[in-house]
C-alpha cells in the first residue's frame, strides 16, 4: 500500500556540527514547520520516519535537528532529501481553494461541449494558474483558472465544470 506523500521540503545542507540540516521550504504554509511531530524523509528514493527534534527559522530558511541525524557528515549526506508527510495531513486550505494534486485528475466538463478531458497539469504563470487538460476531441487545452472560466469544482466527483472564453477551443480544427 504505497501512500501518497507530498514534498514540504527539501534539505539543502548542513548547519553546525550537531546534525542539523537547513532546508528550503516547497510549501506556500512554512510556519507549518513549527508544528511538525514528525516527517518522512525521501534519501535516495527511500522513504524514512524521522522525528523532528527541533526546527527553527534561518535566513531564507529553515533548520530542522531530526532523529538520527546527529553529525555534520551524516547531515550532509541527506542533501537532497525531500521532507515529505502524507496528503491527508496537508495545510488547510480556504474555500475555493485548491492543492495541484487535488486538481489532476479531474474530468473537464464545458457548458456548451460537454467532456473537454483530464487535468493532467496545472501551470502557476504568476497572475493566475493555468490547467491544462488532455482532450481526445482536441489539442492541448490550456484553461485560465479565473473565477470567470472554473465554474465549480466537485473534489468527491472527480469533476471540474467550466464556461471556457471565446478562442479558447478552435471547433472549426
Amino acid at each position: 500500500m504505497a501512500e501518497e506523500l507530498i514534498a514540504i521540503g527539501r534539505i539543502i545542507g548542513h548547519f553546525g556540527y550537531k546534525g542539523e540540516v537547513k532546508v528550503m521550504p516547497l510549501t506556500d504554509f512554512p510556519e507549518r514547520f513549527k508544528l511538525l511531530q514528525q516527517v518522512k524523509v525521501n534519501f535516495k528514493g527511500q522513504i524514512f520516519t524521522k522525528q523532528v527534534e527541533t526546527v527553527k527559522s534561518h535566513s531564507n530558511g529553515w533548520l530542522f535537528k531530526l532523529s538520527g541525524i546527529d553529525d555534520k557528515e551524516t547531515a550532509q549526506e541527506y542533501r537532497g532529501s525531500l521532507l515529505q508527510i502524507d496528503k491527508t495531513e496537508v495545510y488547510p486550505l480556504p474555500e475555493g481553494y485548491y492543492y495541484h494534486f487535488q486538481l489532476i485528475g479531474l474530468q473537464v466538463y464545458d457548458n456548451h461541449r460537454g467532456l473537454l478531458g483530464e487535468l493532467t497539469d496545472v501551470i502557476e504563470t504568476g497572475a493566475n494558474d493555468v490547467y491544462v487538460v488532455k482532450s481526445s476531441r482536441y489539442k492541448e487545452i490550456l484553461i485560465p483558472a479565473i473565477k470567470k472560466v472554473i465554474l465549480r469544482i466537485d473534489l468527491p466527483g472527480k469533476i471540474m465544470q467550466v464556461d471556457l472564453l471565446p478562442g479558447i477551443i478552435d471547433d472549426e480544427g
